[in-house]
């Protein structure tokens, strides 16, 4: 434990502007961000008798090594920056919100040239038009049933649209009416786009115009005395009508606004948000987290805020955020909103009337999601802690293992062979840390040399990482390599090593370990046949019990190690299938590629083109079209294609890609 007193700095040192700052530990990982209005009395403040500060802000400075600072100009620009070394370092006292689930979203591909209308989850991508999220996804799907009757937009994916088109028929769905067939041609590729971004208005609220416009169209079809085409008009008001219901009127003034609750204890924090757009609740959403650093309401809210809209721009930033508490300093932050939105943004606690009110309902969501957190938690957090005391005394380890990684081989028959490392700290799989091998040293199958390489080649790296930051002597040198703080690969080393075999593979990571004289790295093995537990230099393996928590953490860890080297196996296996003579032209990638197979048609006419109708390509100059051409030349004429059931030659003219 270090004493803040060591790295304080000297009186005048730190300014009185605004800033952002960083607590580093001894290895000069950043530990924790934070931002001021001014520099001086926040930092002063970390520095006082350690008796005086909250338990958790406690541990972090007697963690911490170092603190340094950034002065900047606005308080809006601390805010950013503070947001982007959060992002960027993930210090370990800093609060965190992490969605408890990929809330699914309604989408509209809007940067293809048929938009389409699904259902996704995860990042957003750019060109995408996004409504939501939503609870769950079959909402989702309901509305797009209900109204597809009224804008038939493509649903299907690119594999059936392209079928549809090639042989000249549309899917169900264009048989009855509920697209509007673009595939085949029944609209204009104009008119589709039409189509999906009048779906798009009425999804962001734009409702009335659309009823109103085709409550006219039914009366003028009844005048005319059109009675079929009427009732179906009218079905298609109803149906729009339904979609409407499915979101609850909250307000009569048609408002964008995003609601946030936060419920609280001493210990995590959970925070819900409402987004309403029209006055019609669109979505909601939430998150849980542990209160890792001493933070108020107005804190969470501001770290809430910085989460939400961190990465949105425009209209993903609403008029108006109605949140229990504003930050710390409410200016900076509204104007770091309204910078987002690129427009006025009120953010304000609600006082009275219907915006009060939902925002009880909020809180109460808010207030549930915690209970149902916690109720959850208990129960693993006692399952993880007694898995992971059964592992320690089942192989006579000093203290349960923290951090575990697990190693697995794969390979098909001898070709591929690749290594999996999976991470799981406190019982829970860390997938940021996971890590891919392939193997170097030789050629062909052999489970025991290489986990020998790759674990000799994991903890080369650990010792480098080690030497780097000066960890080799006990007295670190006042020229220590500078570090920049951002999570290490290898940085970290396990308690304990798990391999996915028997006696042989144990004792070749042991071995690797030996080699490298690392003696604090506890290493077992678990055999699939029996489940058996080996441990190094035993003749005998351990035999957990069936039901034991331990021995179903130790299976958990095994399964997933051999999952994740099963799929990255399986790729490598896939892309030398797919491999051909333009993977080898340097610095040519993937999309460049597909514009040479489709300018041309085929390999086979591309190798026959010359240099100057290469360069006619777009994105392709002179000297990589001498490249492509040269490649190309010296490759070997691919076996020609013979029809199986005449014994015919098959002329290449297609347009494979995977020559």
């Amino acid at each position: 434990m270090a004493d803040p007193s060591s790295y304080r700095p000297k009186p005048g040192q730190i300014p009185d502007s605004p800033g952002v700052y960083k607590f580093r530990d001894e290895h000069r990982r950043v530990i924790y961000v934070g931002k001021a209005k001014s520099l001086r009395p926040r930092l002063s403040s970390y520095f006082q008798d350690l008796a005086n500060l909250h338990p958790r802000t406690r541990t972090m400075v007697t963690t911490a090594a170092s603190v340094e600072w950034t002065v900047v100009a606005t308080e809006v620009e601390a805010l950013q920056l503070e947001y982007s070394w959060i992002k960027e370092f993930d210090p370990r006292f800093n609060v965190k919100y992490r969605d408890d689930k990929s809330y699914p979203s309604l989408a509209v591909t809007l940067n293809e040239e048929f938009p389409r209308v699904q259902v996704m989850r995860g990042p957003k991508k750019k060109g995408v038009r996004y409504f939501g999220p939503y609870g769950h996804a079959w909402a989702i799907r309901e509305t797009v049933d209900l109204m597809l009757r009224v804008f038939p937009v493509r649903t299907c994916s690119a594999g059936v649209f392209k079928r549809s088109a090639q042989i000249g028929r549309p899917c169900l769905l264009g048989y009855i009416g509920k697209c509007s067939a673009p595939c085949v041609g029944r609209v204009t590729p104009e008119e589709h786009r039409e189509l999906a971004e009048e779906f798009c208005d009425f999804m962001a609220g734009h409702t009335g115009t659309y009823i109103r416009r085709i409550e006219q169209e039914m009366r003028e079809a009844a005048e005319e005395m059109e009675y079929e085409r009427a009732a179906r008009l009218r079905d298609d008001i109803e149906a729009l009508k339904r979609a409407l219901e499915k979101n609850a009127v909250v307000f009569n003034d048609a408002t964008d606004a995003d609601l946030i609750a936060v419920a609280e204890d001493e210990l995590e924090a959970a925070v819900q948000i409402f987004h309403v757009r029209g006055g019609r609740v669109r979505g909601q959403r939430g998150w849980v987290t542990d209160k890792v650093e001493a933070v108020d309401t107005a804190g969470l809210v501001e770290h809430a805020l910085q989460q939400l809209y961190g990465e949105e721009q425009g209209d993903a930033v609403p008029k108006e955020v109605l949140v229990p508490a504003l930050p710390e300093e409410p200016e900076a932050v509204t104007q770091w909103l309204a910078d987002r939105r690129g427009s006025h943004v009120s953010l304000r606690v609600p006082q009275r009337g219907d915006k009060k009110d939902l925002m009880a309902t909020v809180a109460r969501n808010a207030q549930q999601a915690l209970v149902l957190h916690k109720t959850k938690r208990a129960s693993d957090l006692t399952t993880r802690s007694r898995a992971l005391e059964e592992i320690a005394e089942a192989l006579g380890l000093d203290s349960a293992p923290l951090r575990i990684e697990c190693y697995d081989i794969s390979h098909l028959q001898g070709d591929d062979v690749v290594a999996s490392m999976v991470v799981f700290e406190d019982g829970l799989a860390r997938k940021s840390e996971y890590r891919r091998f392939q193997i170097k040293s030789f050629e062909g199958q052999d489970d025991v040399r290489s986990m020998h390489e790759v674990i000799a080649r994991r903890f080369k790296r650990y010792l480098q990482e080690k030497e780097r930051t000066g960890e080799w002597t006990e007295e670190q040198t006042a020229e220590a390599p500078e570090d920049d703080g951002r999570p290490k690969r290898f940085a970290y080393p396990p308690q304990l090593v798990v391999v996915d075999g028997g006696q042989p593979q144990v004792a070749a990571a042991k071995r690797a370990l030996d080699e490298l004289g690392i003696d604090d790295v506890a290493v077992c093995g678990l055999a699939k046949r029996l489940e058996e537990v080996w441990l190094p230099d035993d003749d005998d393996p351990v035999v957990l019990p069936r039901s034991s928590e331990g021995l179903y953490l130790l299976q958990r860890v095994r399964d997933e190690a051999h999952r994740f080297a099963i799929t990255y196996q399986r790729v490598k296996r896939a892309k030398r299938f797919t491999s051909g003579p333009l993977d080898s032209v340097a610095g040519l990638g993937e999309t460049r590629k597909q514009a040479l197979i489709k300018h041309f048609g085929s390999v086979k006419k591309l190798k026959q083109a010359t240099i100057d109708q290469i360069c006619e390509v777009p994105g392709i100059g002179r000297r990589t079209a001498e490249a492509v051409a040269a490649v190309l030349a010296e490759a070997a004429p691919a076996a020609p294609a013979v029809n199986t059931a005449t014994g015919e030659i098959m002329e290449d003219d297609g347009g494979s890609t995977h020559e």
